[in-house]
């Protein structure tokens, strides 16, 4: 008799779970925190803001990524920093010419990246270089904007974001880029990425100056200079793999933050294969879990727990079991329709959210299986997990 009622108690956790998940988790699944929720504001005076561009190796997208940003119709001075983080494909020629092209040649610095140091990574020592180089201007910025090079904006975004942060006294103002979504396995698990990073961090509550929670999306952060300072600068994350999320917890501690979706920022990065997203996940998610064996653990145990709990009694269970395990997968689905809208993909994956996990639970443990091999962290040639000061 006990064993029979096990089943039934199982799914019922799961089902309670995804009730707290809906109800109780900062509405995360709604995905309607958005640059576009609100009106733009009216500033009369815009400050200065120098976007910093860490690149290493992206002679594919770099032309597309800065002429985004050449072509942003912002009403104040606006200049790019490049570090050509020691690209082997002429991503710095590349970078030049487009500026020539644009004949915005007096708005690009390019700073050849330095050899990595101990305890710094990749990304983070090329913002560094970035930031020294703004402030070294006659005239520092009022803002920096970390923006990845594989970027693309539309040409209102920056007047927005940082007419966003002037009106809220925000120190961090970060918009979670559009990631592409072509590709089969693109729309298979592109979407359910950042449902999963929402679930994490709700975008809500990392708004909310009376919650601890902070996050940032790395492709594009507007971050006001003196709080970078007032943090301790980019210093004070040399060590971090996930460094948005670092950002976001040194700012916050320093004054409000703000993160959304968006439609105006777009990753022009293709992950053809589900290989190429494993990548992707696989580099930072074992960080994610510092690198802890019993948090590996019960995080596979907690996925397996909401996600493959309810098909599995839906399809196997007894009839209460397969009752609660049938609303369970029910709310997941629905939950999950939000973010499909958003990405234009079908309801239907909407059903396959628990495979869509168990693949991003073999993700997980890939990466710490990498970072067993000494391969944590690894990007473009590059480990930098868990590191040791040989880069």
């Amino acid at each position: 008799m006990p064993g029979m009622m096990l089943g039934p108690v199982i799914a019922a956790i799961a089902l309670a779970v995804w009730v707290y998940l809906v109800a109780g988790r900062g509405a995360f699944w709604r995905a309607s925190v958005r640059d576009d929720s609100d009106r733009e504001a009216d500033l009369r005076v815009f400050p200065s803001v120098v976007a910093v561009v860490p690149a290493r190796n992206e002679a594919d997208l770099i032309a597309e990524s800065l002429r985004s940003l050449f072509s942003q119709d912002y009403p104040g001075p606006f200049s790019i920093v490049l570090v050509d983080d020691q690209s082997r494909d002429g991503t710095a020629a590349l970078a030049t010419r487009t500026a020539e092209q644009l004949q915005a040649q007096d708005r690009l610095m390019i700073v050849s990246g330095q050899p990595l140091p101990s305890h710094w990574t990749g990304k983070v020592w090329a913002m560094k270089q970035g930031v020294d180089r703004a402030d070294r201007l006659p005239d520092p910025p009022c803002y920096l904007l970390f923006t990845d090079a594989d970027i693309a904006y539309a040409p209102d975004t920056l007047r927005r974001l940082v007419a966003r942060a002037e009106t809220g006294g925000l120190v961090l103002t970060s918009l979670m880029a559009k990631l592409r979504c072509e590709s089969f396995a693109e729309r298979a698990l592109i979407p359910a990425f950042v449902f999963f990073f929402q679930m994490l961090y709700p975008f809500a509550w990392v708004n909310r100056r009376d919650r601890a929670m902070a996050a940032a999306a790395g492709g594009c952060m507007l971050v006001h200079r003196d709080a970078l300072r007032a943090a301790g600068g980019v210093e004070a994350i040399s060590d971090a793999l996930i460094d948005d999320c670092a950002m976001g917890r040194k700012l916050k501690s320093i004054g409000p933050i703000w993160l959304g979706l968006t439609e105006r920022a777009r990753s022009l990065r293709a992950y053809p294969d589900v290989s190429d997203i494993r990548r992707m996940v696989s580099r930072s998610a074992y960080d994610q879990l510092r690198y802890s064996p019993l948090l590996l653990a019960g995080t596979i145990a907690g996925m397996a727990l909401i996600y493959l709990v309810p098909p599995f009694f839906t399809l196997f269970g007894s009839s209460l079991s397969r009752a609660l395990g049938a609303a369970a997968w029910a709310v997941m689905a629905l939950a999950f329709q939000p973010i499909l809208r958003f990405y234009r993909v079908s309801a239907l994956w909407g059903l396959a959210l628990p495979a869509i996990a168990c693949a991003y639970m073999v993700f997980t443990i890939d990466s710490a299986y990498q970072h067993l091999r000494g391969k944590g962290g690894l990007w473009k040639g590059r480990i930098q997990a868990n590191m040791s000061g040989n880069q």
